[in-house]
């Protein structure tokens, strides 16, 4: 198998998937989005609540919020030595404290641990007018997408790469035109692949239709182009990184099972 990163960043990173299964490529995704650990706020303690919203309705908000993430520093609960009983490695305590008049905003709960954090610091939580106030300490832990979308680090899916072969063309124009990804140009009165495009075309088929088949569009059933984006508690890097660990701890679990 052969992996090409075409774009990298903090939070979005596209790369191929050469020589390899549609089934390979989905189990890469289901365990991205199902099985990465991260942080999130799982209990809410109020002390005080006297804002236009239910409790329910701020532990909701604040539940959704995506938390920074250090895995060398948070066990999972069923993993901890505390056994789930909630201890300083498996648990992250946050507080918020405001009196109105005043938005309250992700920035104003305060984490007590300073490298896990509210990601996103203007994110709204709720509106205080005169007089009103809110109290509450919220206990975050480490889980899995695959019991509640908000502890998933991320979003993934992918595409067939497609294989385009371009024969005798008479409607040149038109054919470069129906694209609607842009992936045609006329060059010396014939149809070309612009550079670097080739990997834009989502297979829908306008090019084949409208050139009367002189332009053959087919889906690869071994190569892939995969997207991996991230919401921020971890960067793409690590979430793919810690995704390649757990396949690796599944399969040599799954190869002891079948020794037995």
């Amino acid at each position: 198998m052969n992996i090409t990163v075409l774009n990298n960043d903090e939070n979005e990173m596209i790369f191929t998937l050469e020589k390899t299964t549609p089934a390979f490529a989905n189990t890469i995704r289901r365990l991205y989005i199902d099985e990465v650990p991260t942080l999130a706020i799982e209990d809410v303690e109020f002390r005080q609540n006297s804002s236009i919203h239910y409790d329910e309705t701020v532990a909701h908000r604040l539940g959704l919020m995506p938390i920074k993430t250090d895995l060398k520093s948070y066990n999972l609960p069923d993993k901890c030595k505390c056994e789930g009983e909630g201890c300083a490695q498996c648990q992250l305590k946050m507080k918020l404290n405001v009196t109105g008049p005043a938005e309250v905003i992700a920035k104003d709960v305060k984490s007590t641990d300073p490298k896990a954090t509210l990601i996103h610091d203007k994110t709204p939580i709720v509106k205080l007018l005169k007089d009103q106030a809110i109290e509450l300490e919220a206990t975050a832990v480490l889980g899995k997408g695959r019991n509640h979308m908000k502890w998933s680090p991320g979003h993934m899916y992918y595409k067939y790469m497609p294989k385009i072969a371009i024969g005798t063309v008479t409607n040149v124009d038109e054919v470069v035109e129906c694209c609607p990804k842009g992936v045609f140009e006329k060059k010396g009165g014939k149809v070309s692949i612009v550079k670097n495009k080739l990997f834009d075309c989502h297979l829908c088929g306008a090019c084949e239709k409208v050139s009367g088949g002189t332009v053959k569009l087919e889906p690869s059933g071994t190569d892939f182009i995969v997207c991996a984006e991230s919401w921020g508690q971890l960067s793409v890097k690590d979430a793919l990184l810690e995704t390649c660990a757990i396949m690796d701890e599944k399969l040599t679990e799954f190869a002891k099972l079948l020794k037995k």
